[in-house]
């Protein structure tokens, strides 16, 4: 097959369709890169999507903070960490010294009541929906992509993904229990949200070539709610973001850490062509996720990451020659590690792993 460009072979490999090789994609830590800066393997400005021609861009543009007149408030500091009052009224402990999610220490949303009060009425105002949209960042980014014929994603988290920033995972999966009318209202309010600002952006900056959500719904072994809870509460605001972007002809890529395969029926019912990260650690199988859902849609990541941390070629190889010929298979998969590539794995580790895994994905 004559080469193809990587906005083709992104495409095609989402629709399942031939093409000349695997697509390569990846998630990399903010400590990855400045290490490998500081080794002089990348340029002080340089992206690593660039550095290493990687198929796949995806822009963040949306600002879904409720309150985007509040000023983050530093409640404590020390040397290693920092305590953060936000506009969602929720308190997070960040690290200084390294990246990682933050820890939840309090949230001023907890119920209906106080959804009602703090967050819902910034929500539901279309008054701000122009200021939560970084237009230039958005045009910069997919003007980029067209330079260079790459397949330019949207991206942003869905409702699952903006509740819990609000109300913190505990007050929410309880809410699902006590209280679900609730939750679907917050899905409700953030699901005219998204679509509000899709609709405004892409009417006046132009479509992107695909949409990427942004979605943890799973924990180890299991995914935050059973799939009759989450095709009750979740599933009907995935249905309509997700159909909003399909009626549009754009491809619906979801990202989802944890162990998220119960869900995935669901997930798939409601429009989505690729499921992301497949965290091998959580449980999630590349080689029996092919097999039960390939027919029906495309696949993204699934390569352990550990075996990368091992610094060790072998390792890395025994990875990619188990995983990669069956799940490149009839198409519909791009080459990406199962989670965020971190400063434990060396640049010249990382450098095989893609390598390698482009020479034997070729067909």
């Amino acid at each position: 097959m004559t080469p193809l460009t990587s906005r083709e072979r992104v495409g095609r490999i989402l629709k399942r369709q031939p093409v000349d090789r695997v697509a390569a994609f990846e998630s990399f830590w903010t400590d990855t890169r400045e290490a490998w800066a500081g080794q002089g393997h990348v340029g002080k400005d340089e992206a690593l999507d660039d550095h290493f021609g990687l198929d796949l861009r995806v822009c963040w543009c949306f600002n879904s903070t409720a309150d985007l007149d509040f000023k983050e408030e530093i409640v404590e500091e020390t040397e290693e960490t920092k305590l953060v009052r936000t506009g969602n009224g929720a308190l997070l402990r960040w690290w200084k010294t390294r990246s990682g999610t933050p820890e939840h220490v309090d949230f001023a949303v907890t119920d209906r009541a106080t959804w009602d009060a703090v967050a819902r009425p910034h929500l539901v105002s279309a008054a701000n929906d122009r200021r939560r949209i970084d237009f230039d960042g958005y045009r910069a980014a997919r003007e980029k992509a067209a330079r260079g014929d790459v397949f330019f994603c949207w991206g942003g988290v869905n409702v699952f993904e903006l509740m819990h920033p609000v109300t913190g995972h505990m007050n929410m999966l309880m809410g699902m229990a006590a209280d679900p009318d609730w939750v679907r209202d917050m899905c409700g309010v953030y699901a005219d949200l998204i679509l509000r600002l899709m609709e405004m952006l892409f009417a006046e900056a132009g479509p992107p070539d695909g949409v990427f959500f942004f979605e943890d719904m799973g924990l180890k072994e299991r995914p935050f709610m059973s799939p009759a809870m989450y095709k009750d509460i979740i599933w009907p605001s995935h249905k309509r973001t997700f159909g909003f972007c399909r009626a549009r002809g754009l491809p619906v890529v979801v990202h989802s850490c944890g162990f998220v395969e119960p869900l995935v029926p669901g997930l798939v019912e409601a429009g989505m062509d690729c499921l992301q990260a497949l965290e091998v650690k959580a449980g999630m199988d590349l080689l029996r996720l092919k097999k039960r859902y390939g027919d029906c849609i495309a696949l993204c990541g699934g390569m352990d990451v550990r075996s990368l941390e091992t610094n060790d070629p072998a390792a890395v190889e025994a990875e990619l020659a188990r995983k990669l010929p069956a799940a490149m298979a009839g198409s519909g998969y791009i080459l990406h590690t199962d989670h965020s590539v971190s400063s434990r794995v060396r640049y010249e580790t990382y450098k095989y792993f893609l390598d390698r895994g482009r020479e034997m994905g070729t067909y």
